[in-house]
């Protein structure tokens, strides 16, 4: 078997990433989004160890997050600007869907019913229902401020601060839609299992349930299914850390990314501590750690097809935020897998 290969994209973004996003068909097409105020396209050769910068999108802000839409040529952004804009990546035209009264943190596309769910730091989703493009949004508020948003085929996890998540049903957001009603009550709430701030959330790819990360080195493994025997399976264990120098303790390193394989089913994390780790969320075993990369690991995402693992590198905030700049220390690397790198070991 040929050994994986991985490669960096040129030109990188001008600054810090905040997110990266597999085309949902072509899988070798990448949008990635930056504090630089730009959305990137890049195309990755098949079979060659390049990936080629094809378009950028100007915004007015800082943009926090990008998701695609129904197509390959259709996307979402979310920005410091409080907007949410819908992006034709074929014309590079830019519409404004809705604007929230402080930042917007993450943007997540249900395909099934082609919605597009936003939250902001105003402590509000806006859900936008995309099959009535003059129809205004439905804000719903929240109990605390949105740190992490992820959803699966039928579920939408929100991640809060002060240990808030919030799971909704996606076909009761439907059936809102079609109810012309206003009000929307979470499916369920929850207290995470992680003590400080959640950085991350993610899916599982087949609906079973989802994984969170803290700022302090802990990753969580949850079900979706309300019975004692299906929550009892719950766990979470330390990741990223590191031994302190002196040999007392470990230095503790946020785990910033999340990103669940489409085939495999199992997850990848990465953190401060500037590796990322394949696990298997089943046998709950770490399957591999990759090397030490130059800097913080930012963002993750597997192509559609799982053949790719995108990993966007910045410098982080250990240092404060005080003259901070990802300018000229930001880069994303492609690794392309091998045919069973990221395949669980454990029973399924």
């Amino acid at each position: 078997m040929a050994p994986a290969t991985q490669f960096e994209l040129s030109p990188p973004p001008g600054d810090a990433v905040t997110a990266v996003a597999f085309a949902p068909t072509d899988s070798s097409k990448l949008l990635v989004s930056s504090w630089d105020k730009n959305v990137y396209s890049y195309s990755i050769a098949n079979g060659v160890s390049e990936g080629n910068l094809t378009n950028t999108y100007e915004h007015r802000a800082p943009v926090l997050d990008v998701c695609f839409g129904a197509n390959d040529d259709e996307a979402f952004t979310a920005g410091l600007d409080w907007t949410v804009s819908r992006l034709n990546l074929e014309t590079g035209d830019k519409v404004a869907l809705s604007r929230h009264t402080a930042p917007v943190r993450r943007v997540v596309y249900s395909k099934d019913h082609n919605i597009l769910i936003s939250a902001s730091w105003d402590c509000t989703l806006s859900l936008h229902n995309l099959s009535s493009p003059t129809s205004a949004p439905i804000r719903i508020s929240l109990p605390a401020k949105p740190q992490a948003l992820s959803s699966s085929p039928t579920k939408v996890v929100v991640a809060m601060t002060g240990r808030i998540i919030h799971i909704y049903d996606i076909n009761a957001i439907a059936q809102l839609f079609a109810s012309g009603g206003a009000e929307l009550k979470p499916w369920q709430q929850r207290e995470s299992s992680l003590r400080y701030l959640t950085r991350a959330v993610a899916c599982m790819p087949n609906d079973a349930g989802y994984a969170t990360s803290s700022i302090e080195g802990r990753v969580a493994v949850e079900w979706f299914e309300d019975t004692a025997e299906s929550q009892a399976r719950k766990y979470a264990f330390k990741c990223h850390r590191q031994a302190a120098p002196d040999g007392d303790g470990d230095v503790v390193y946020p785990v910033n990314a999340l990103a669940f394989h489409p085939v495999h089913g199992t997850f990848a994390s990465g953190g401060g501590d500037s590796t990322v780790a394949l696990w298997d969320a089943e046998a709950k075993r770490r399957l591999k750690q990759y090397q030490k990369f130059p800097n913080s690991v930012a963002a993750l995402a597997f192509s559609n097809d799982g053949k790719y693992l995108a990993i966007a590198l910045c410098p982080g905030f250990e240092t404060g935020q005080e003259d901070y700049s990802g300018a000229g220390a930001t880069s994303v690397l492609i690794r392309e897998l091998g045919e069973n790198e990221a395949k669980g070991k454990g029973p399924k």
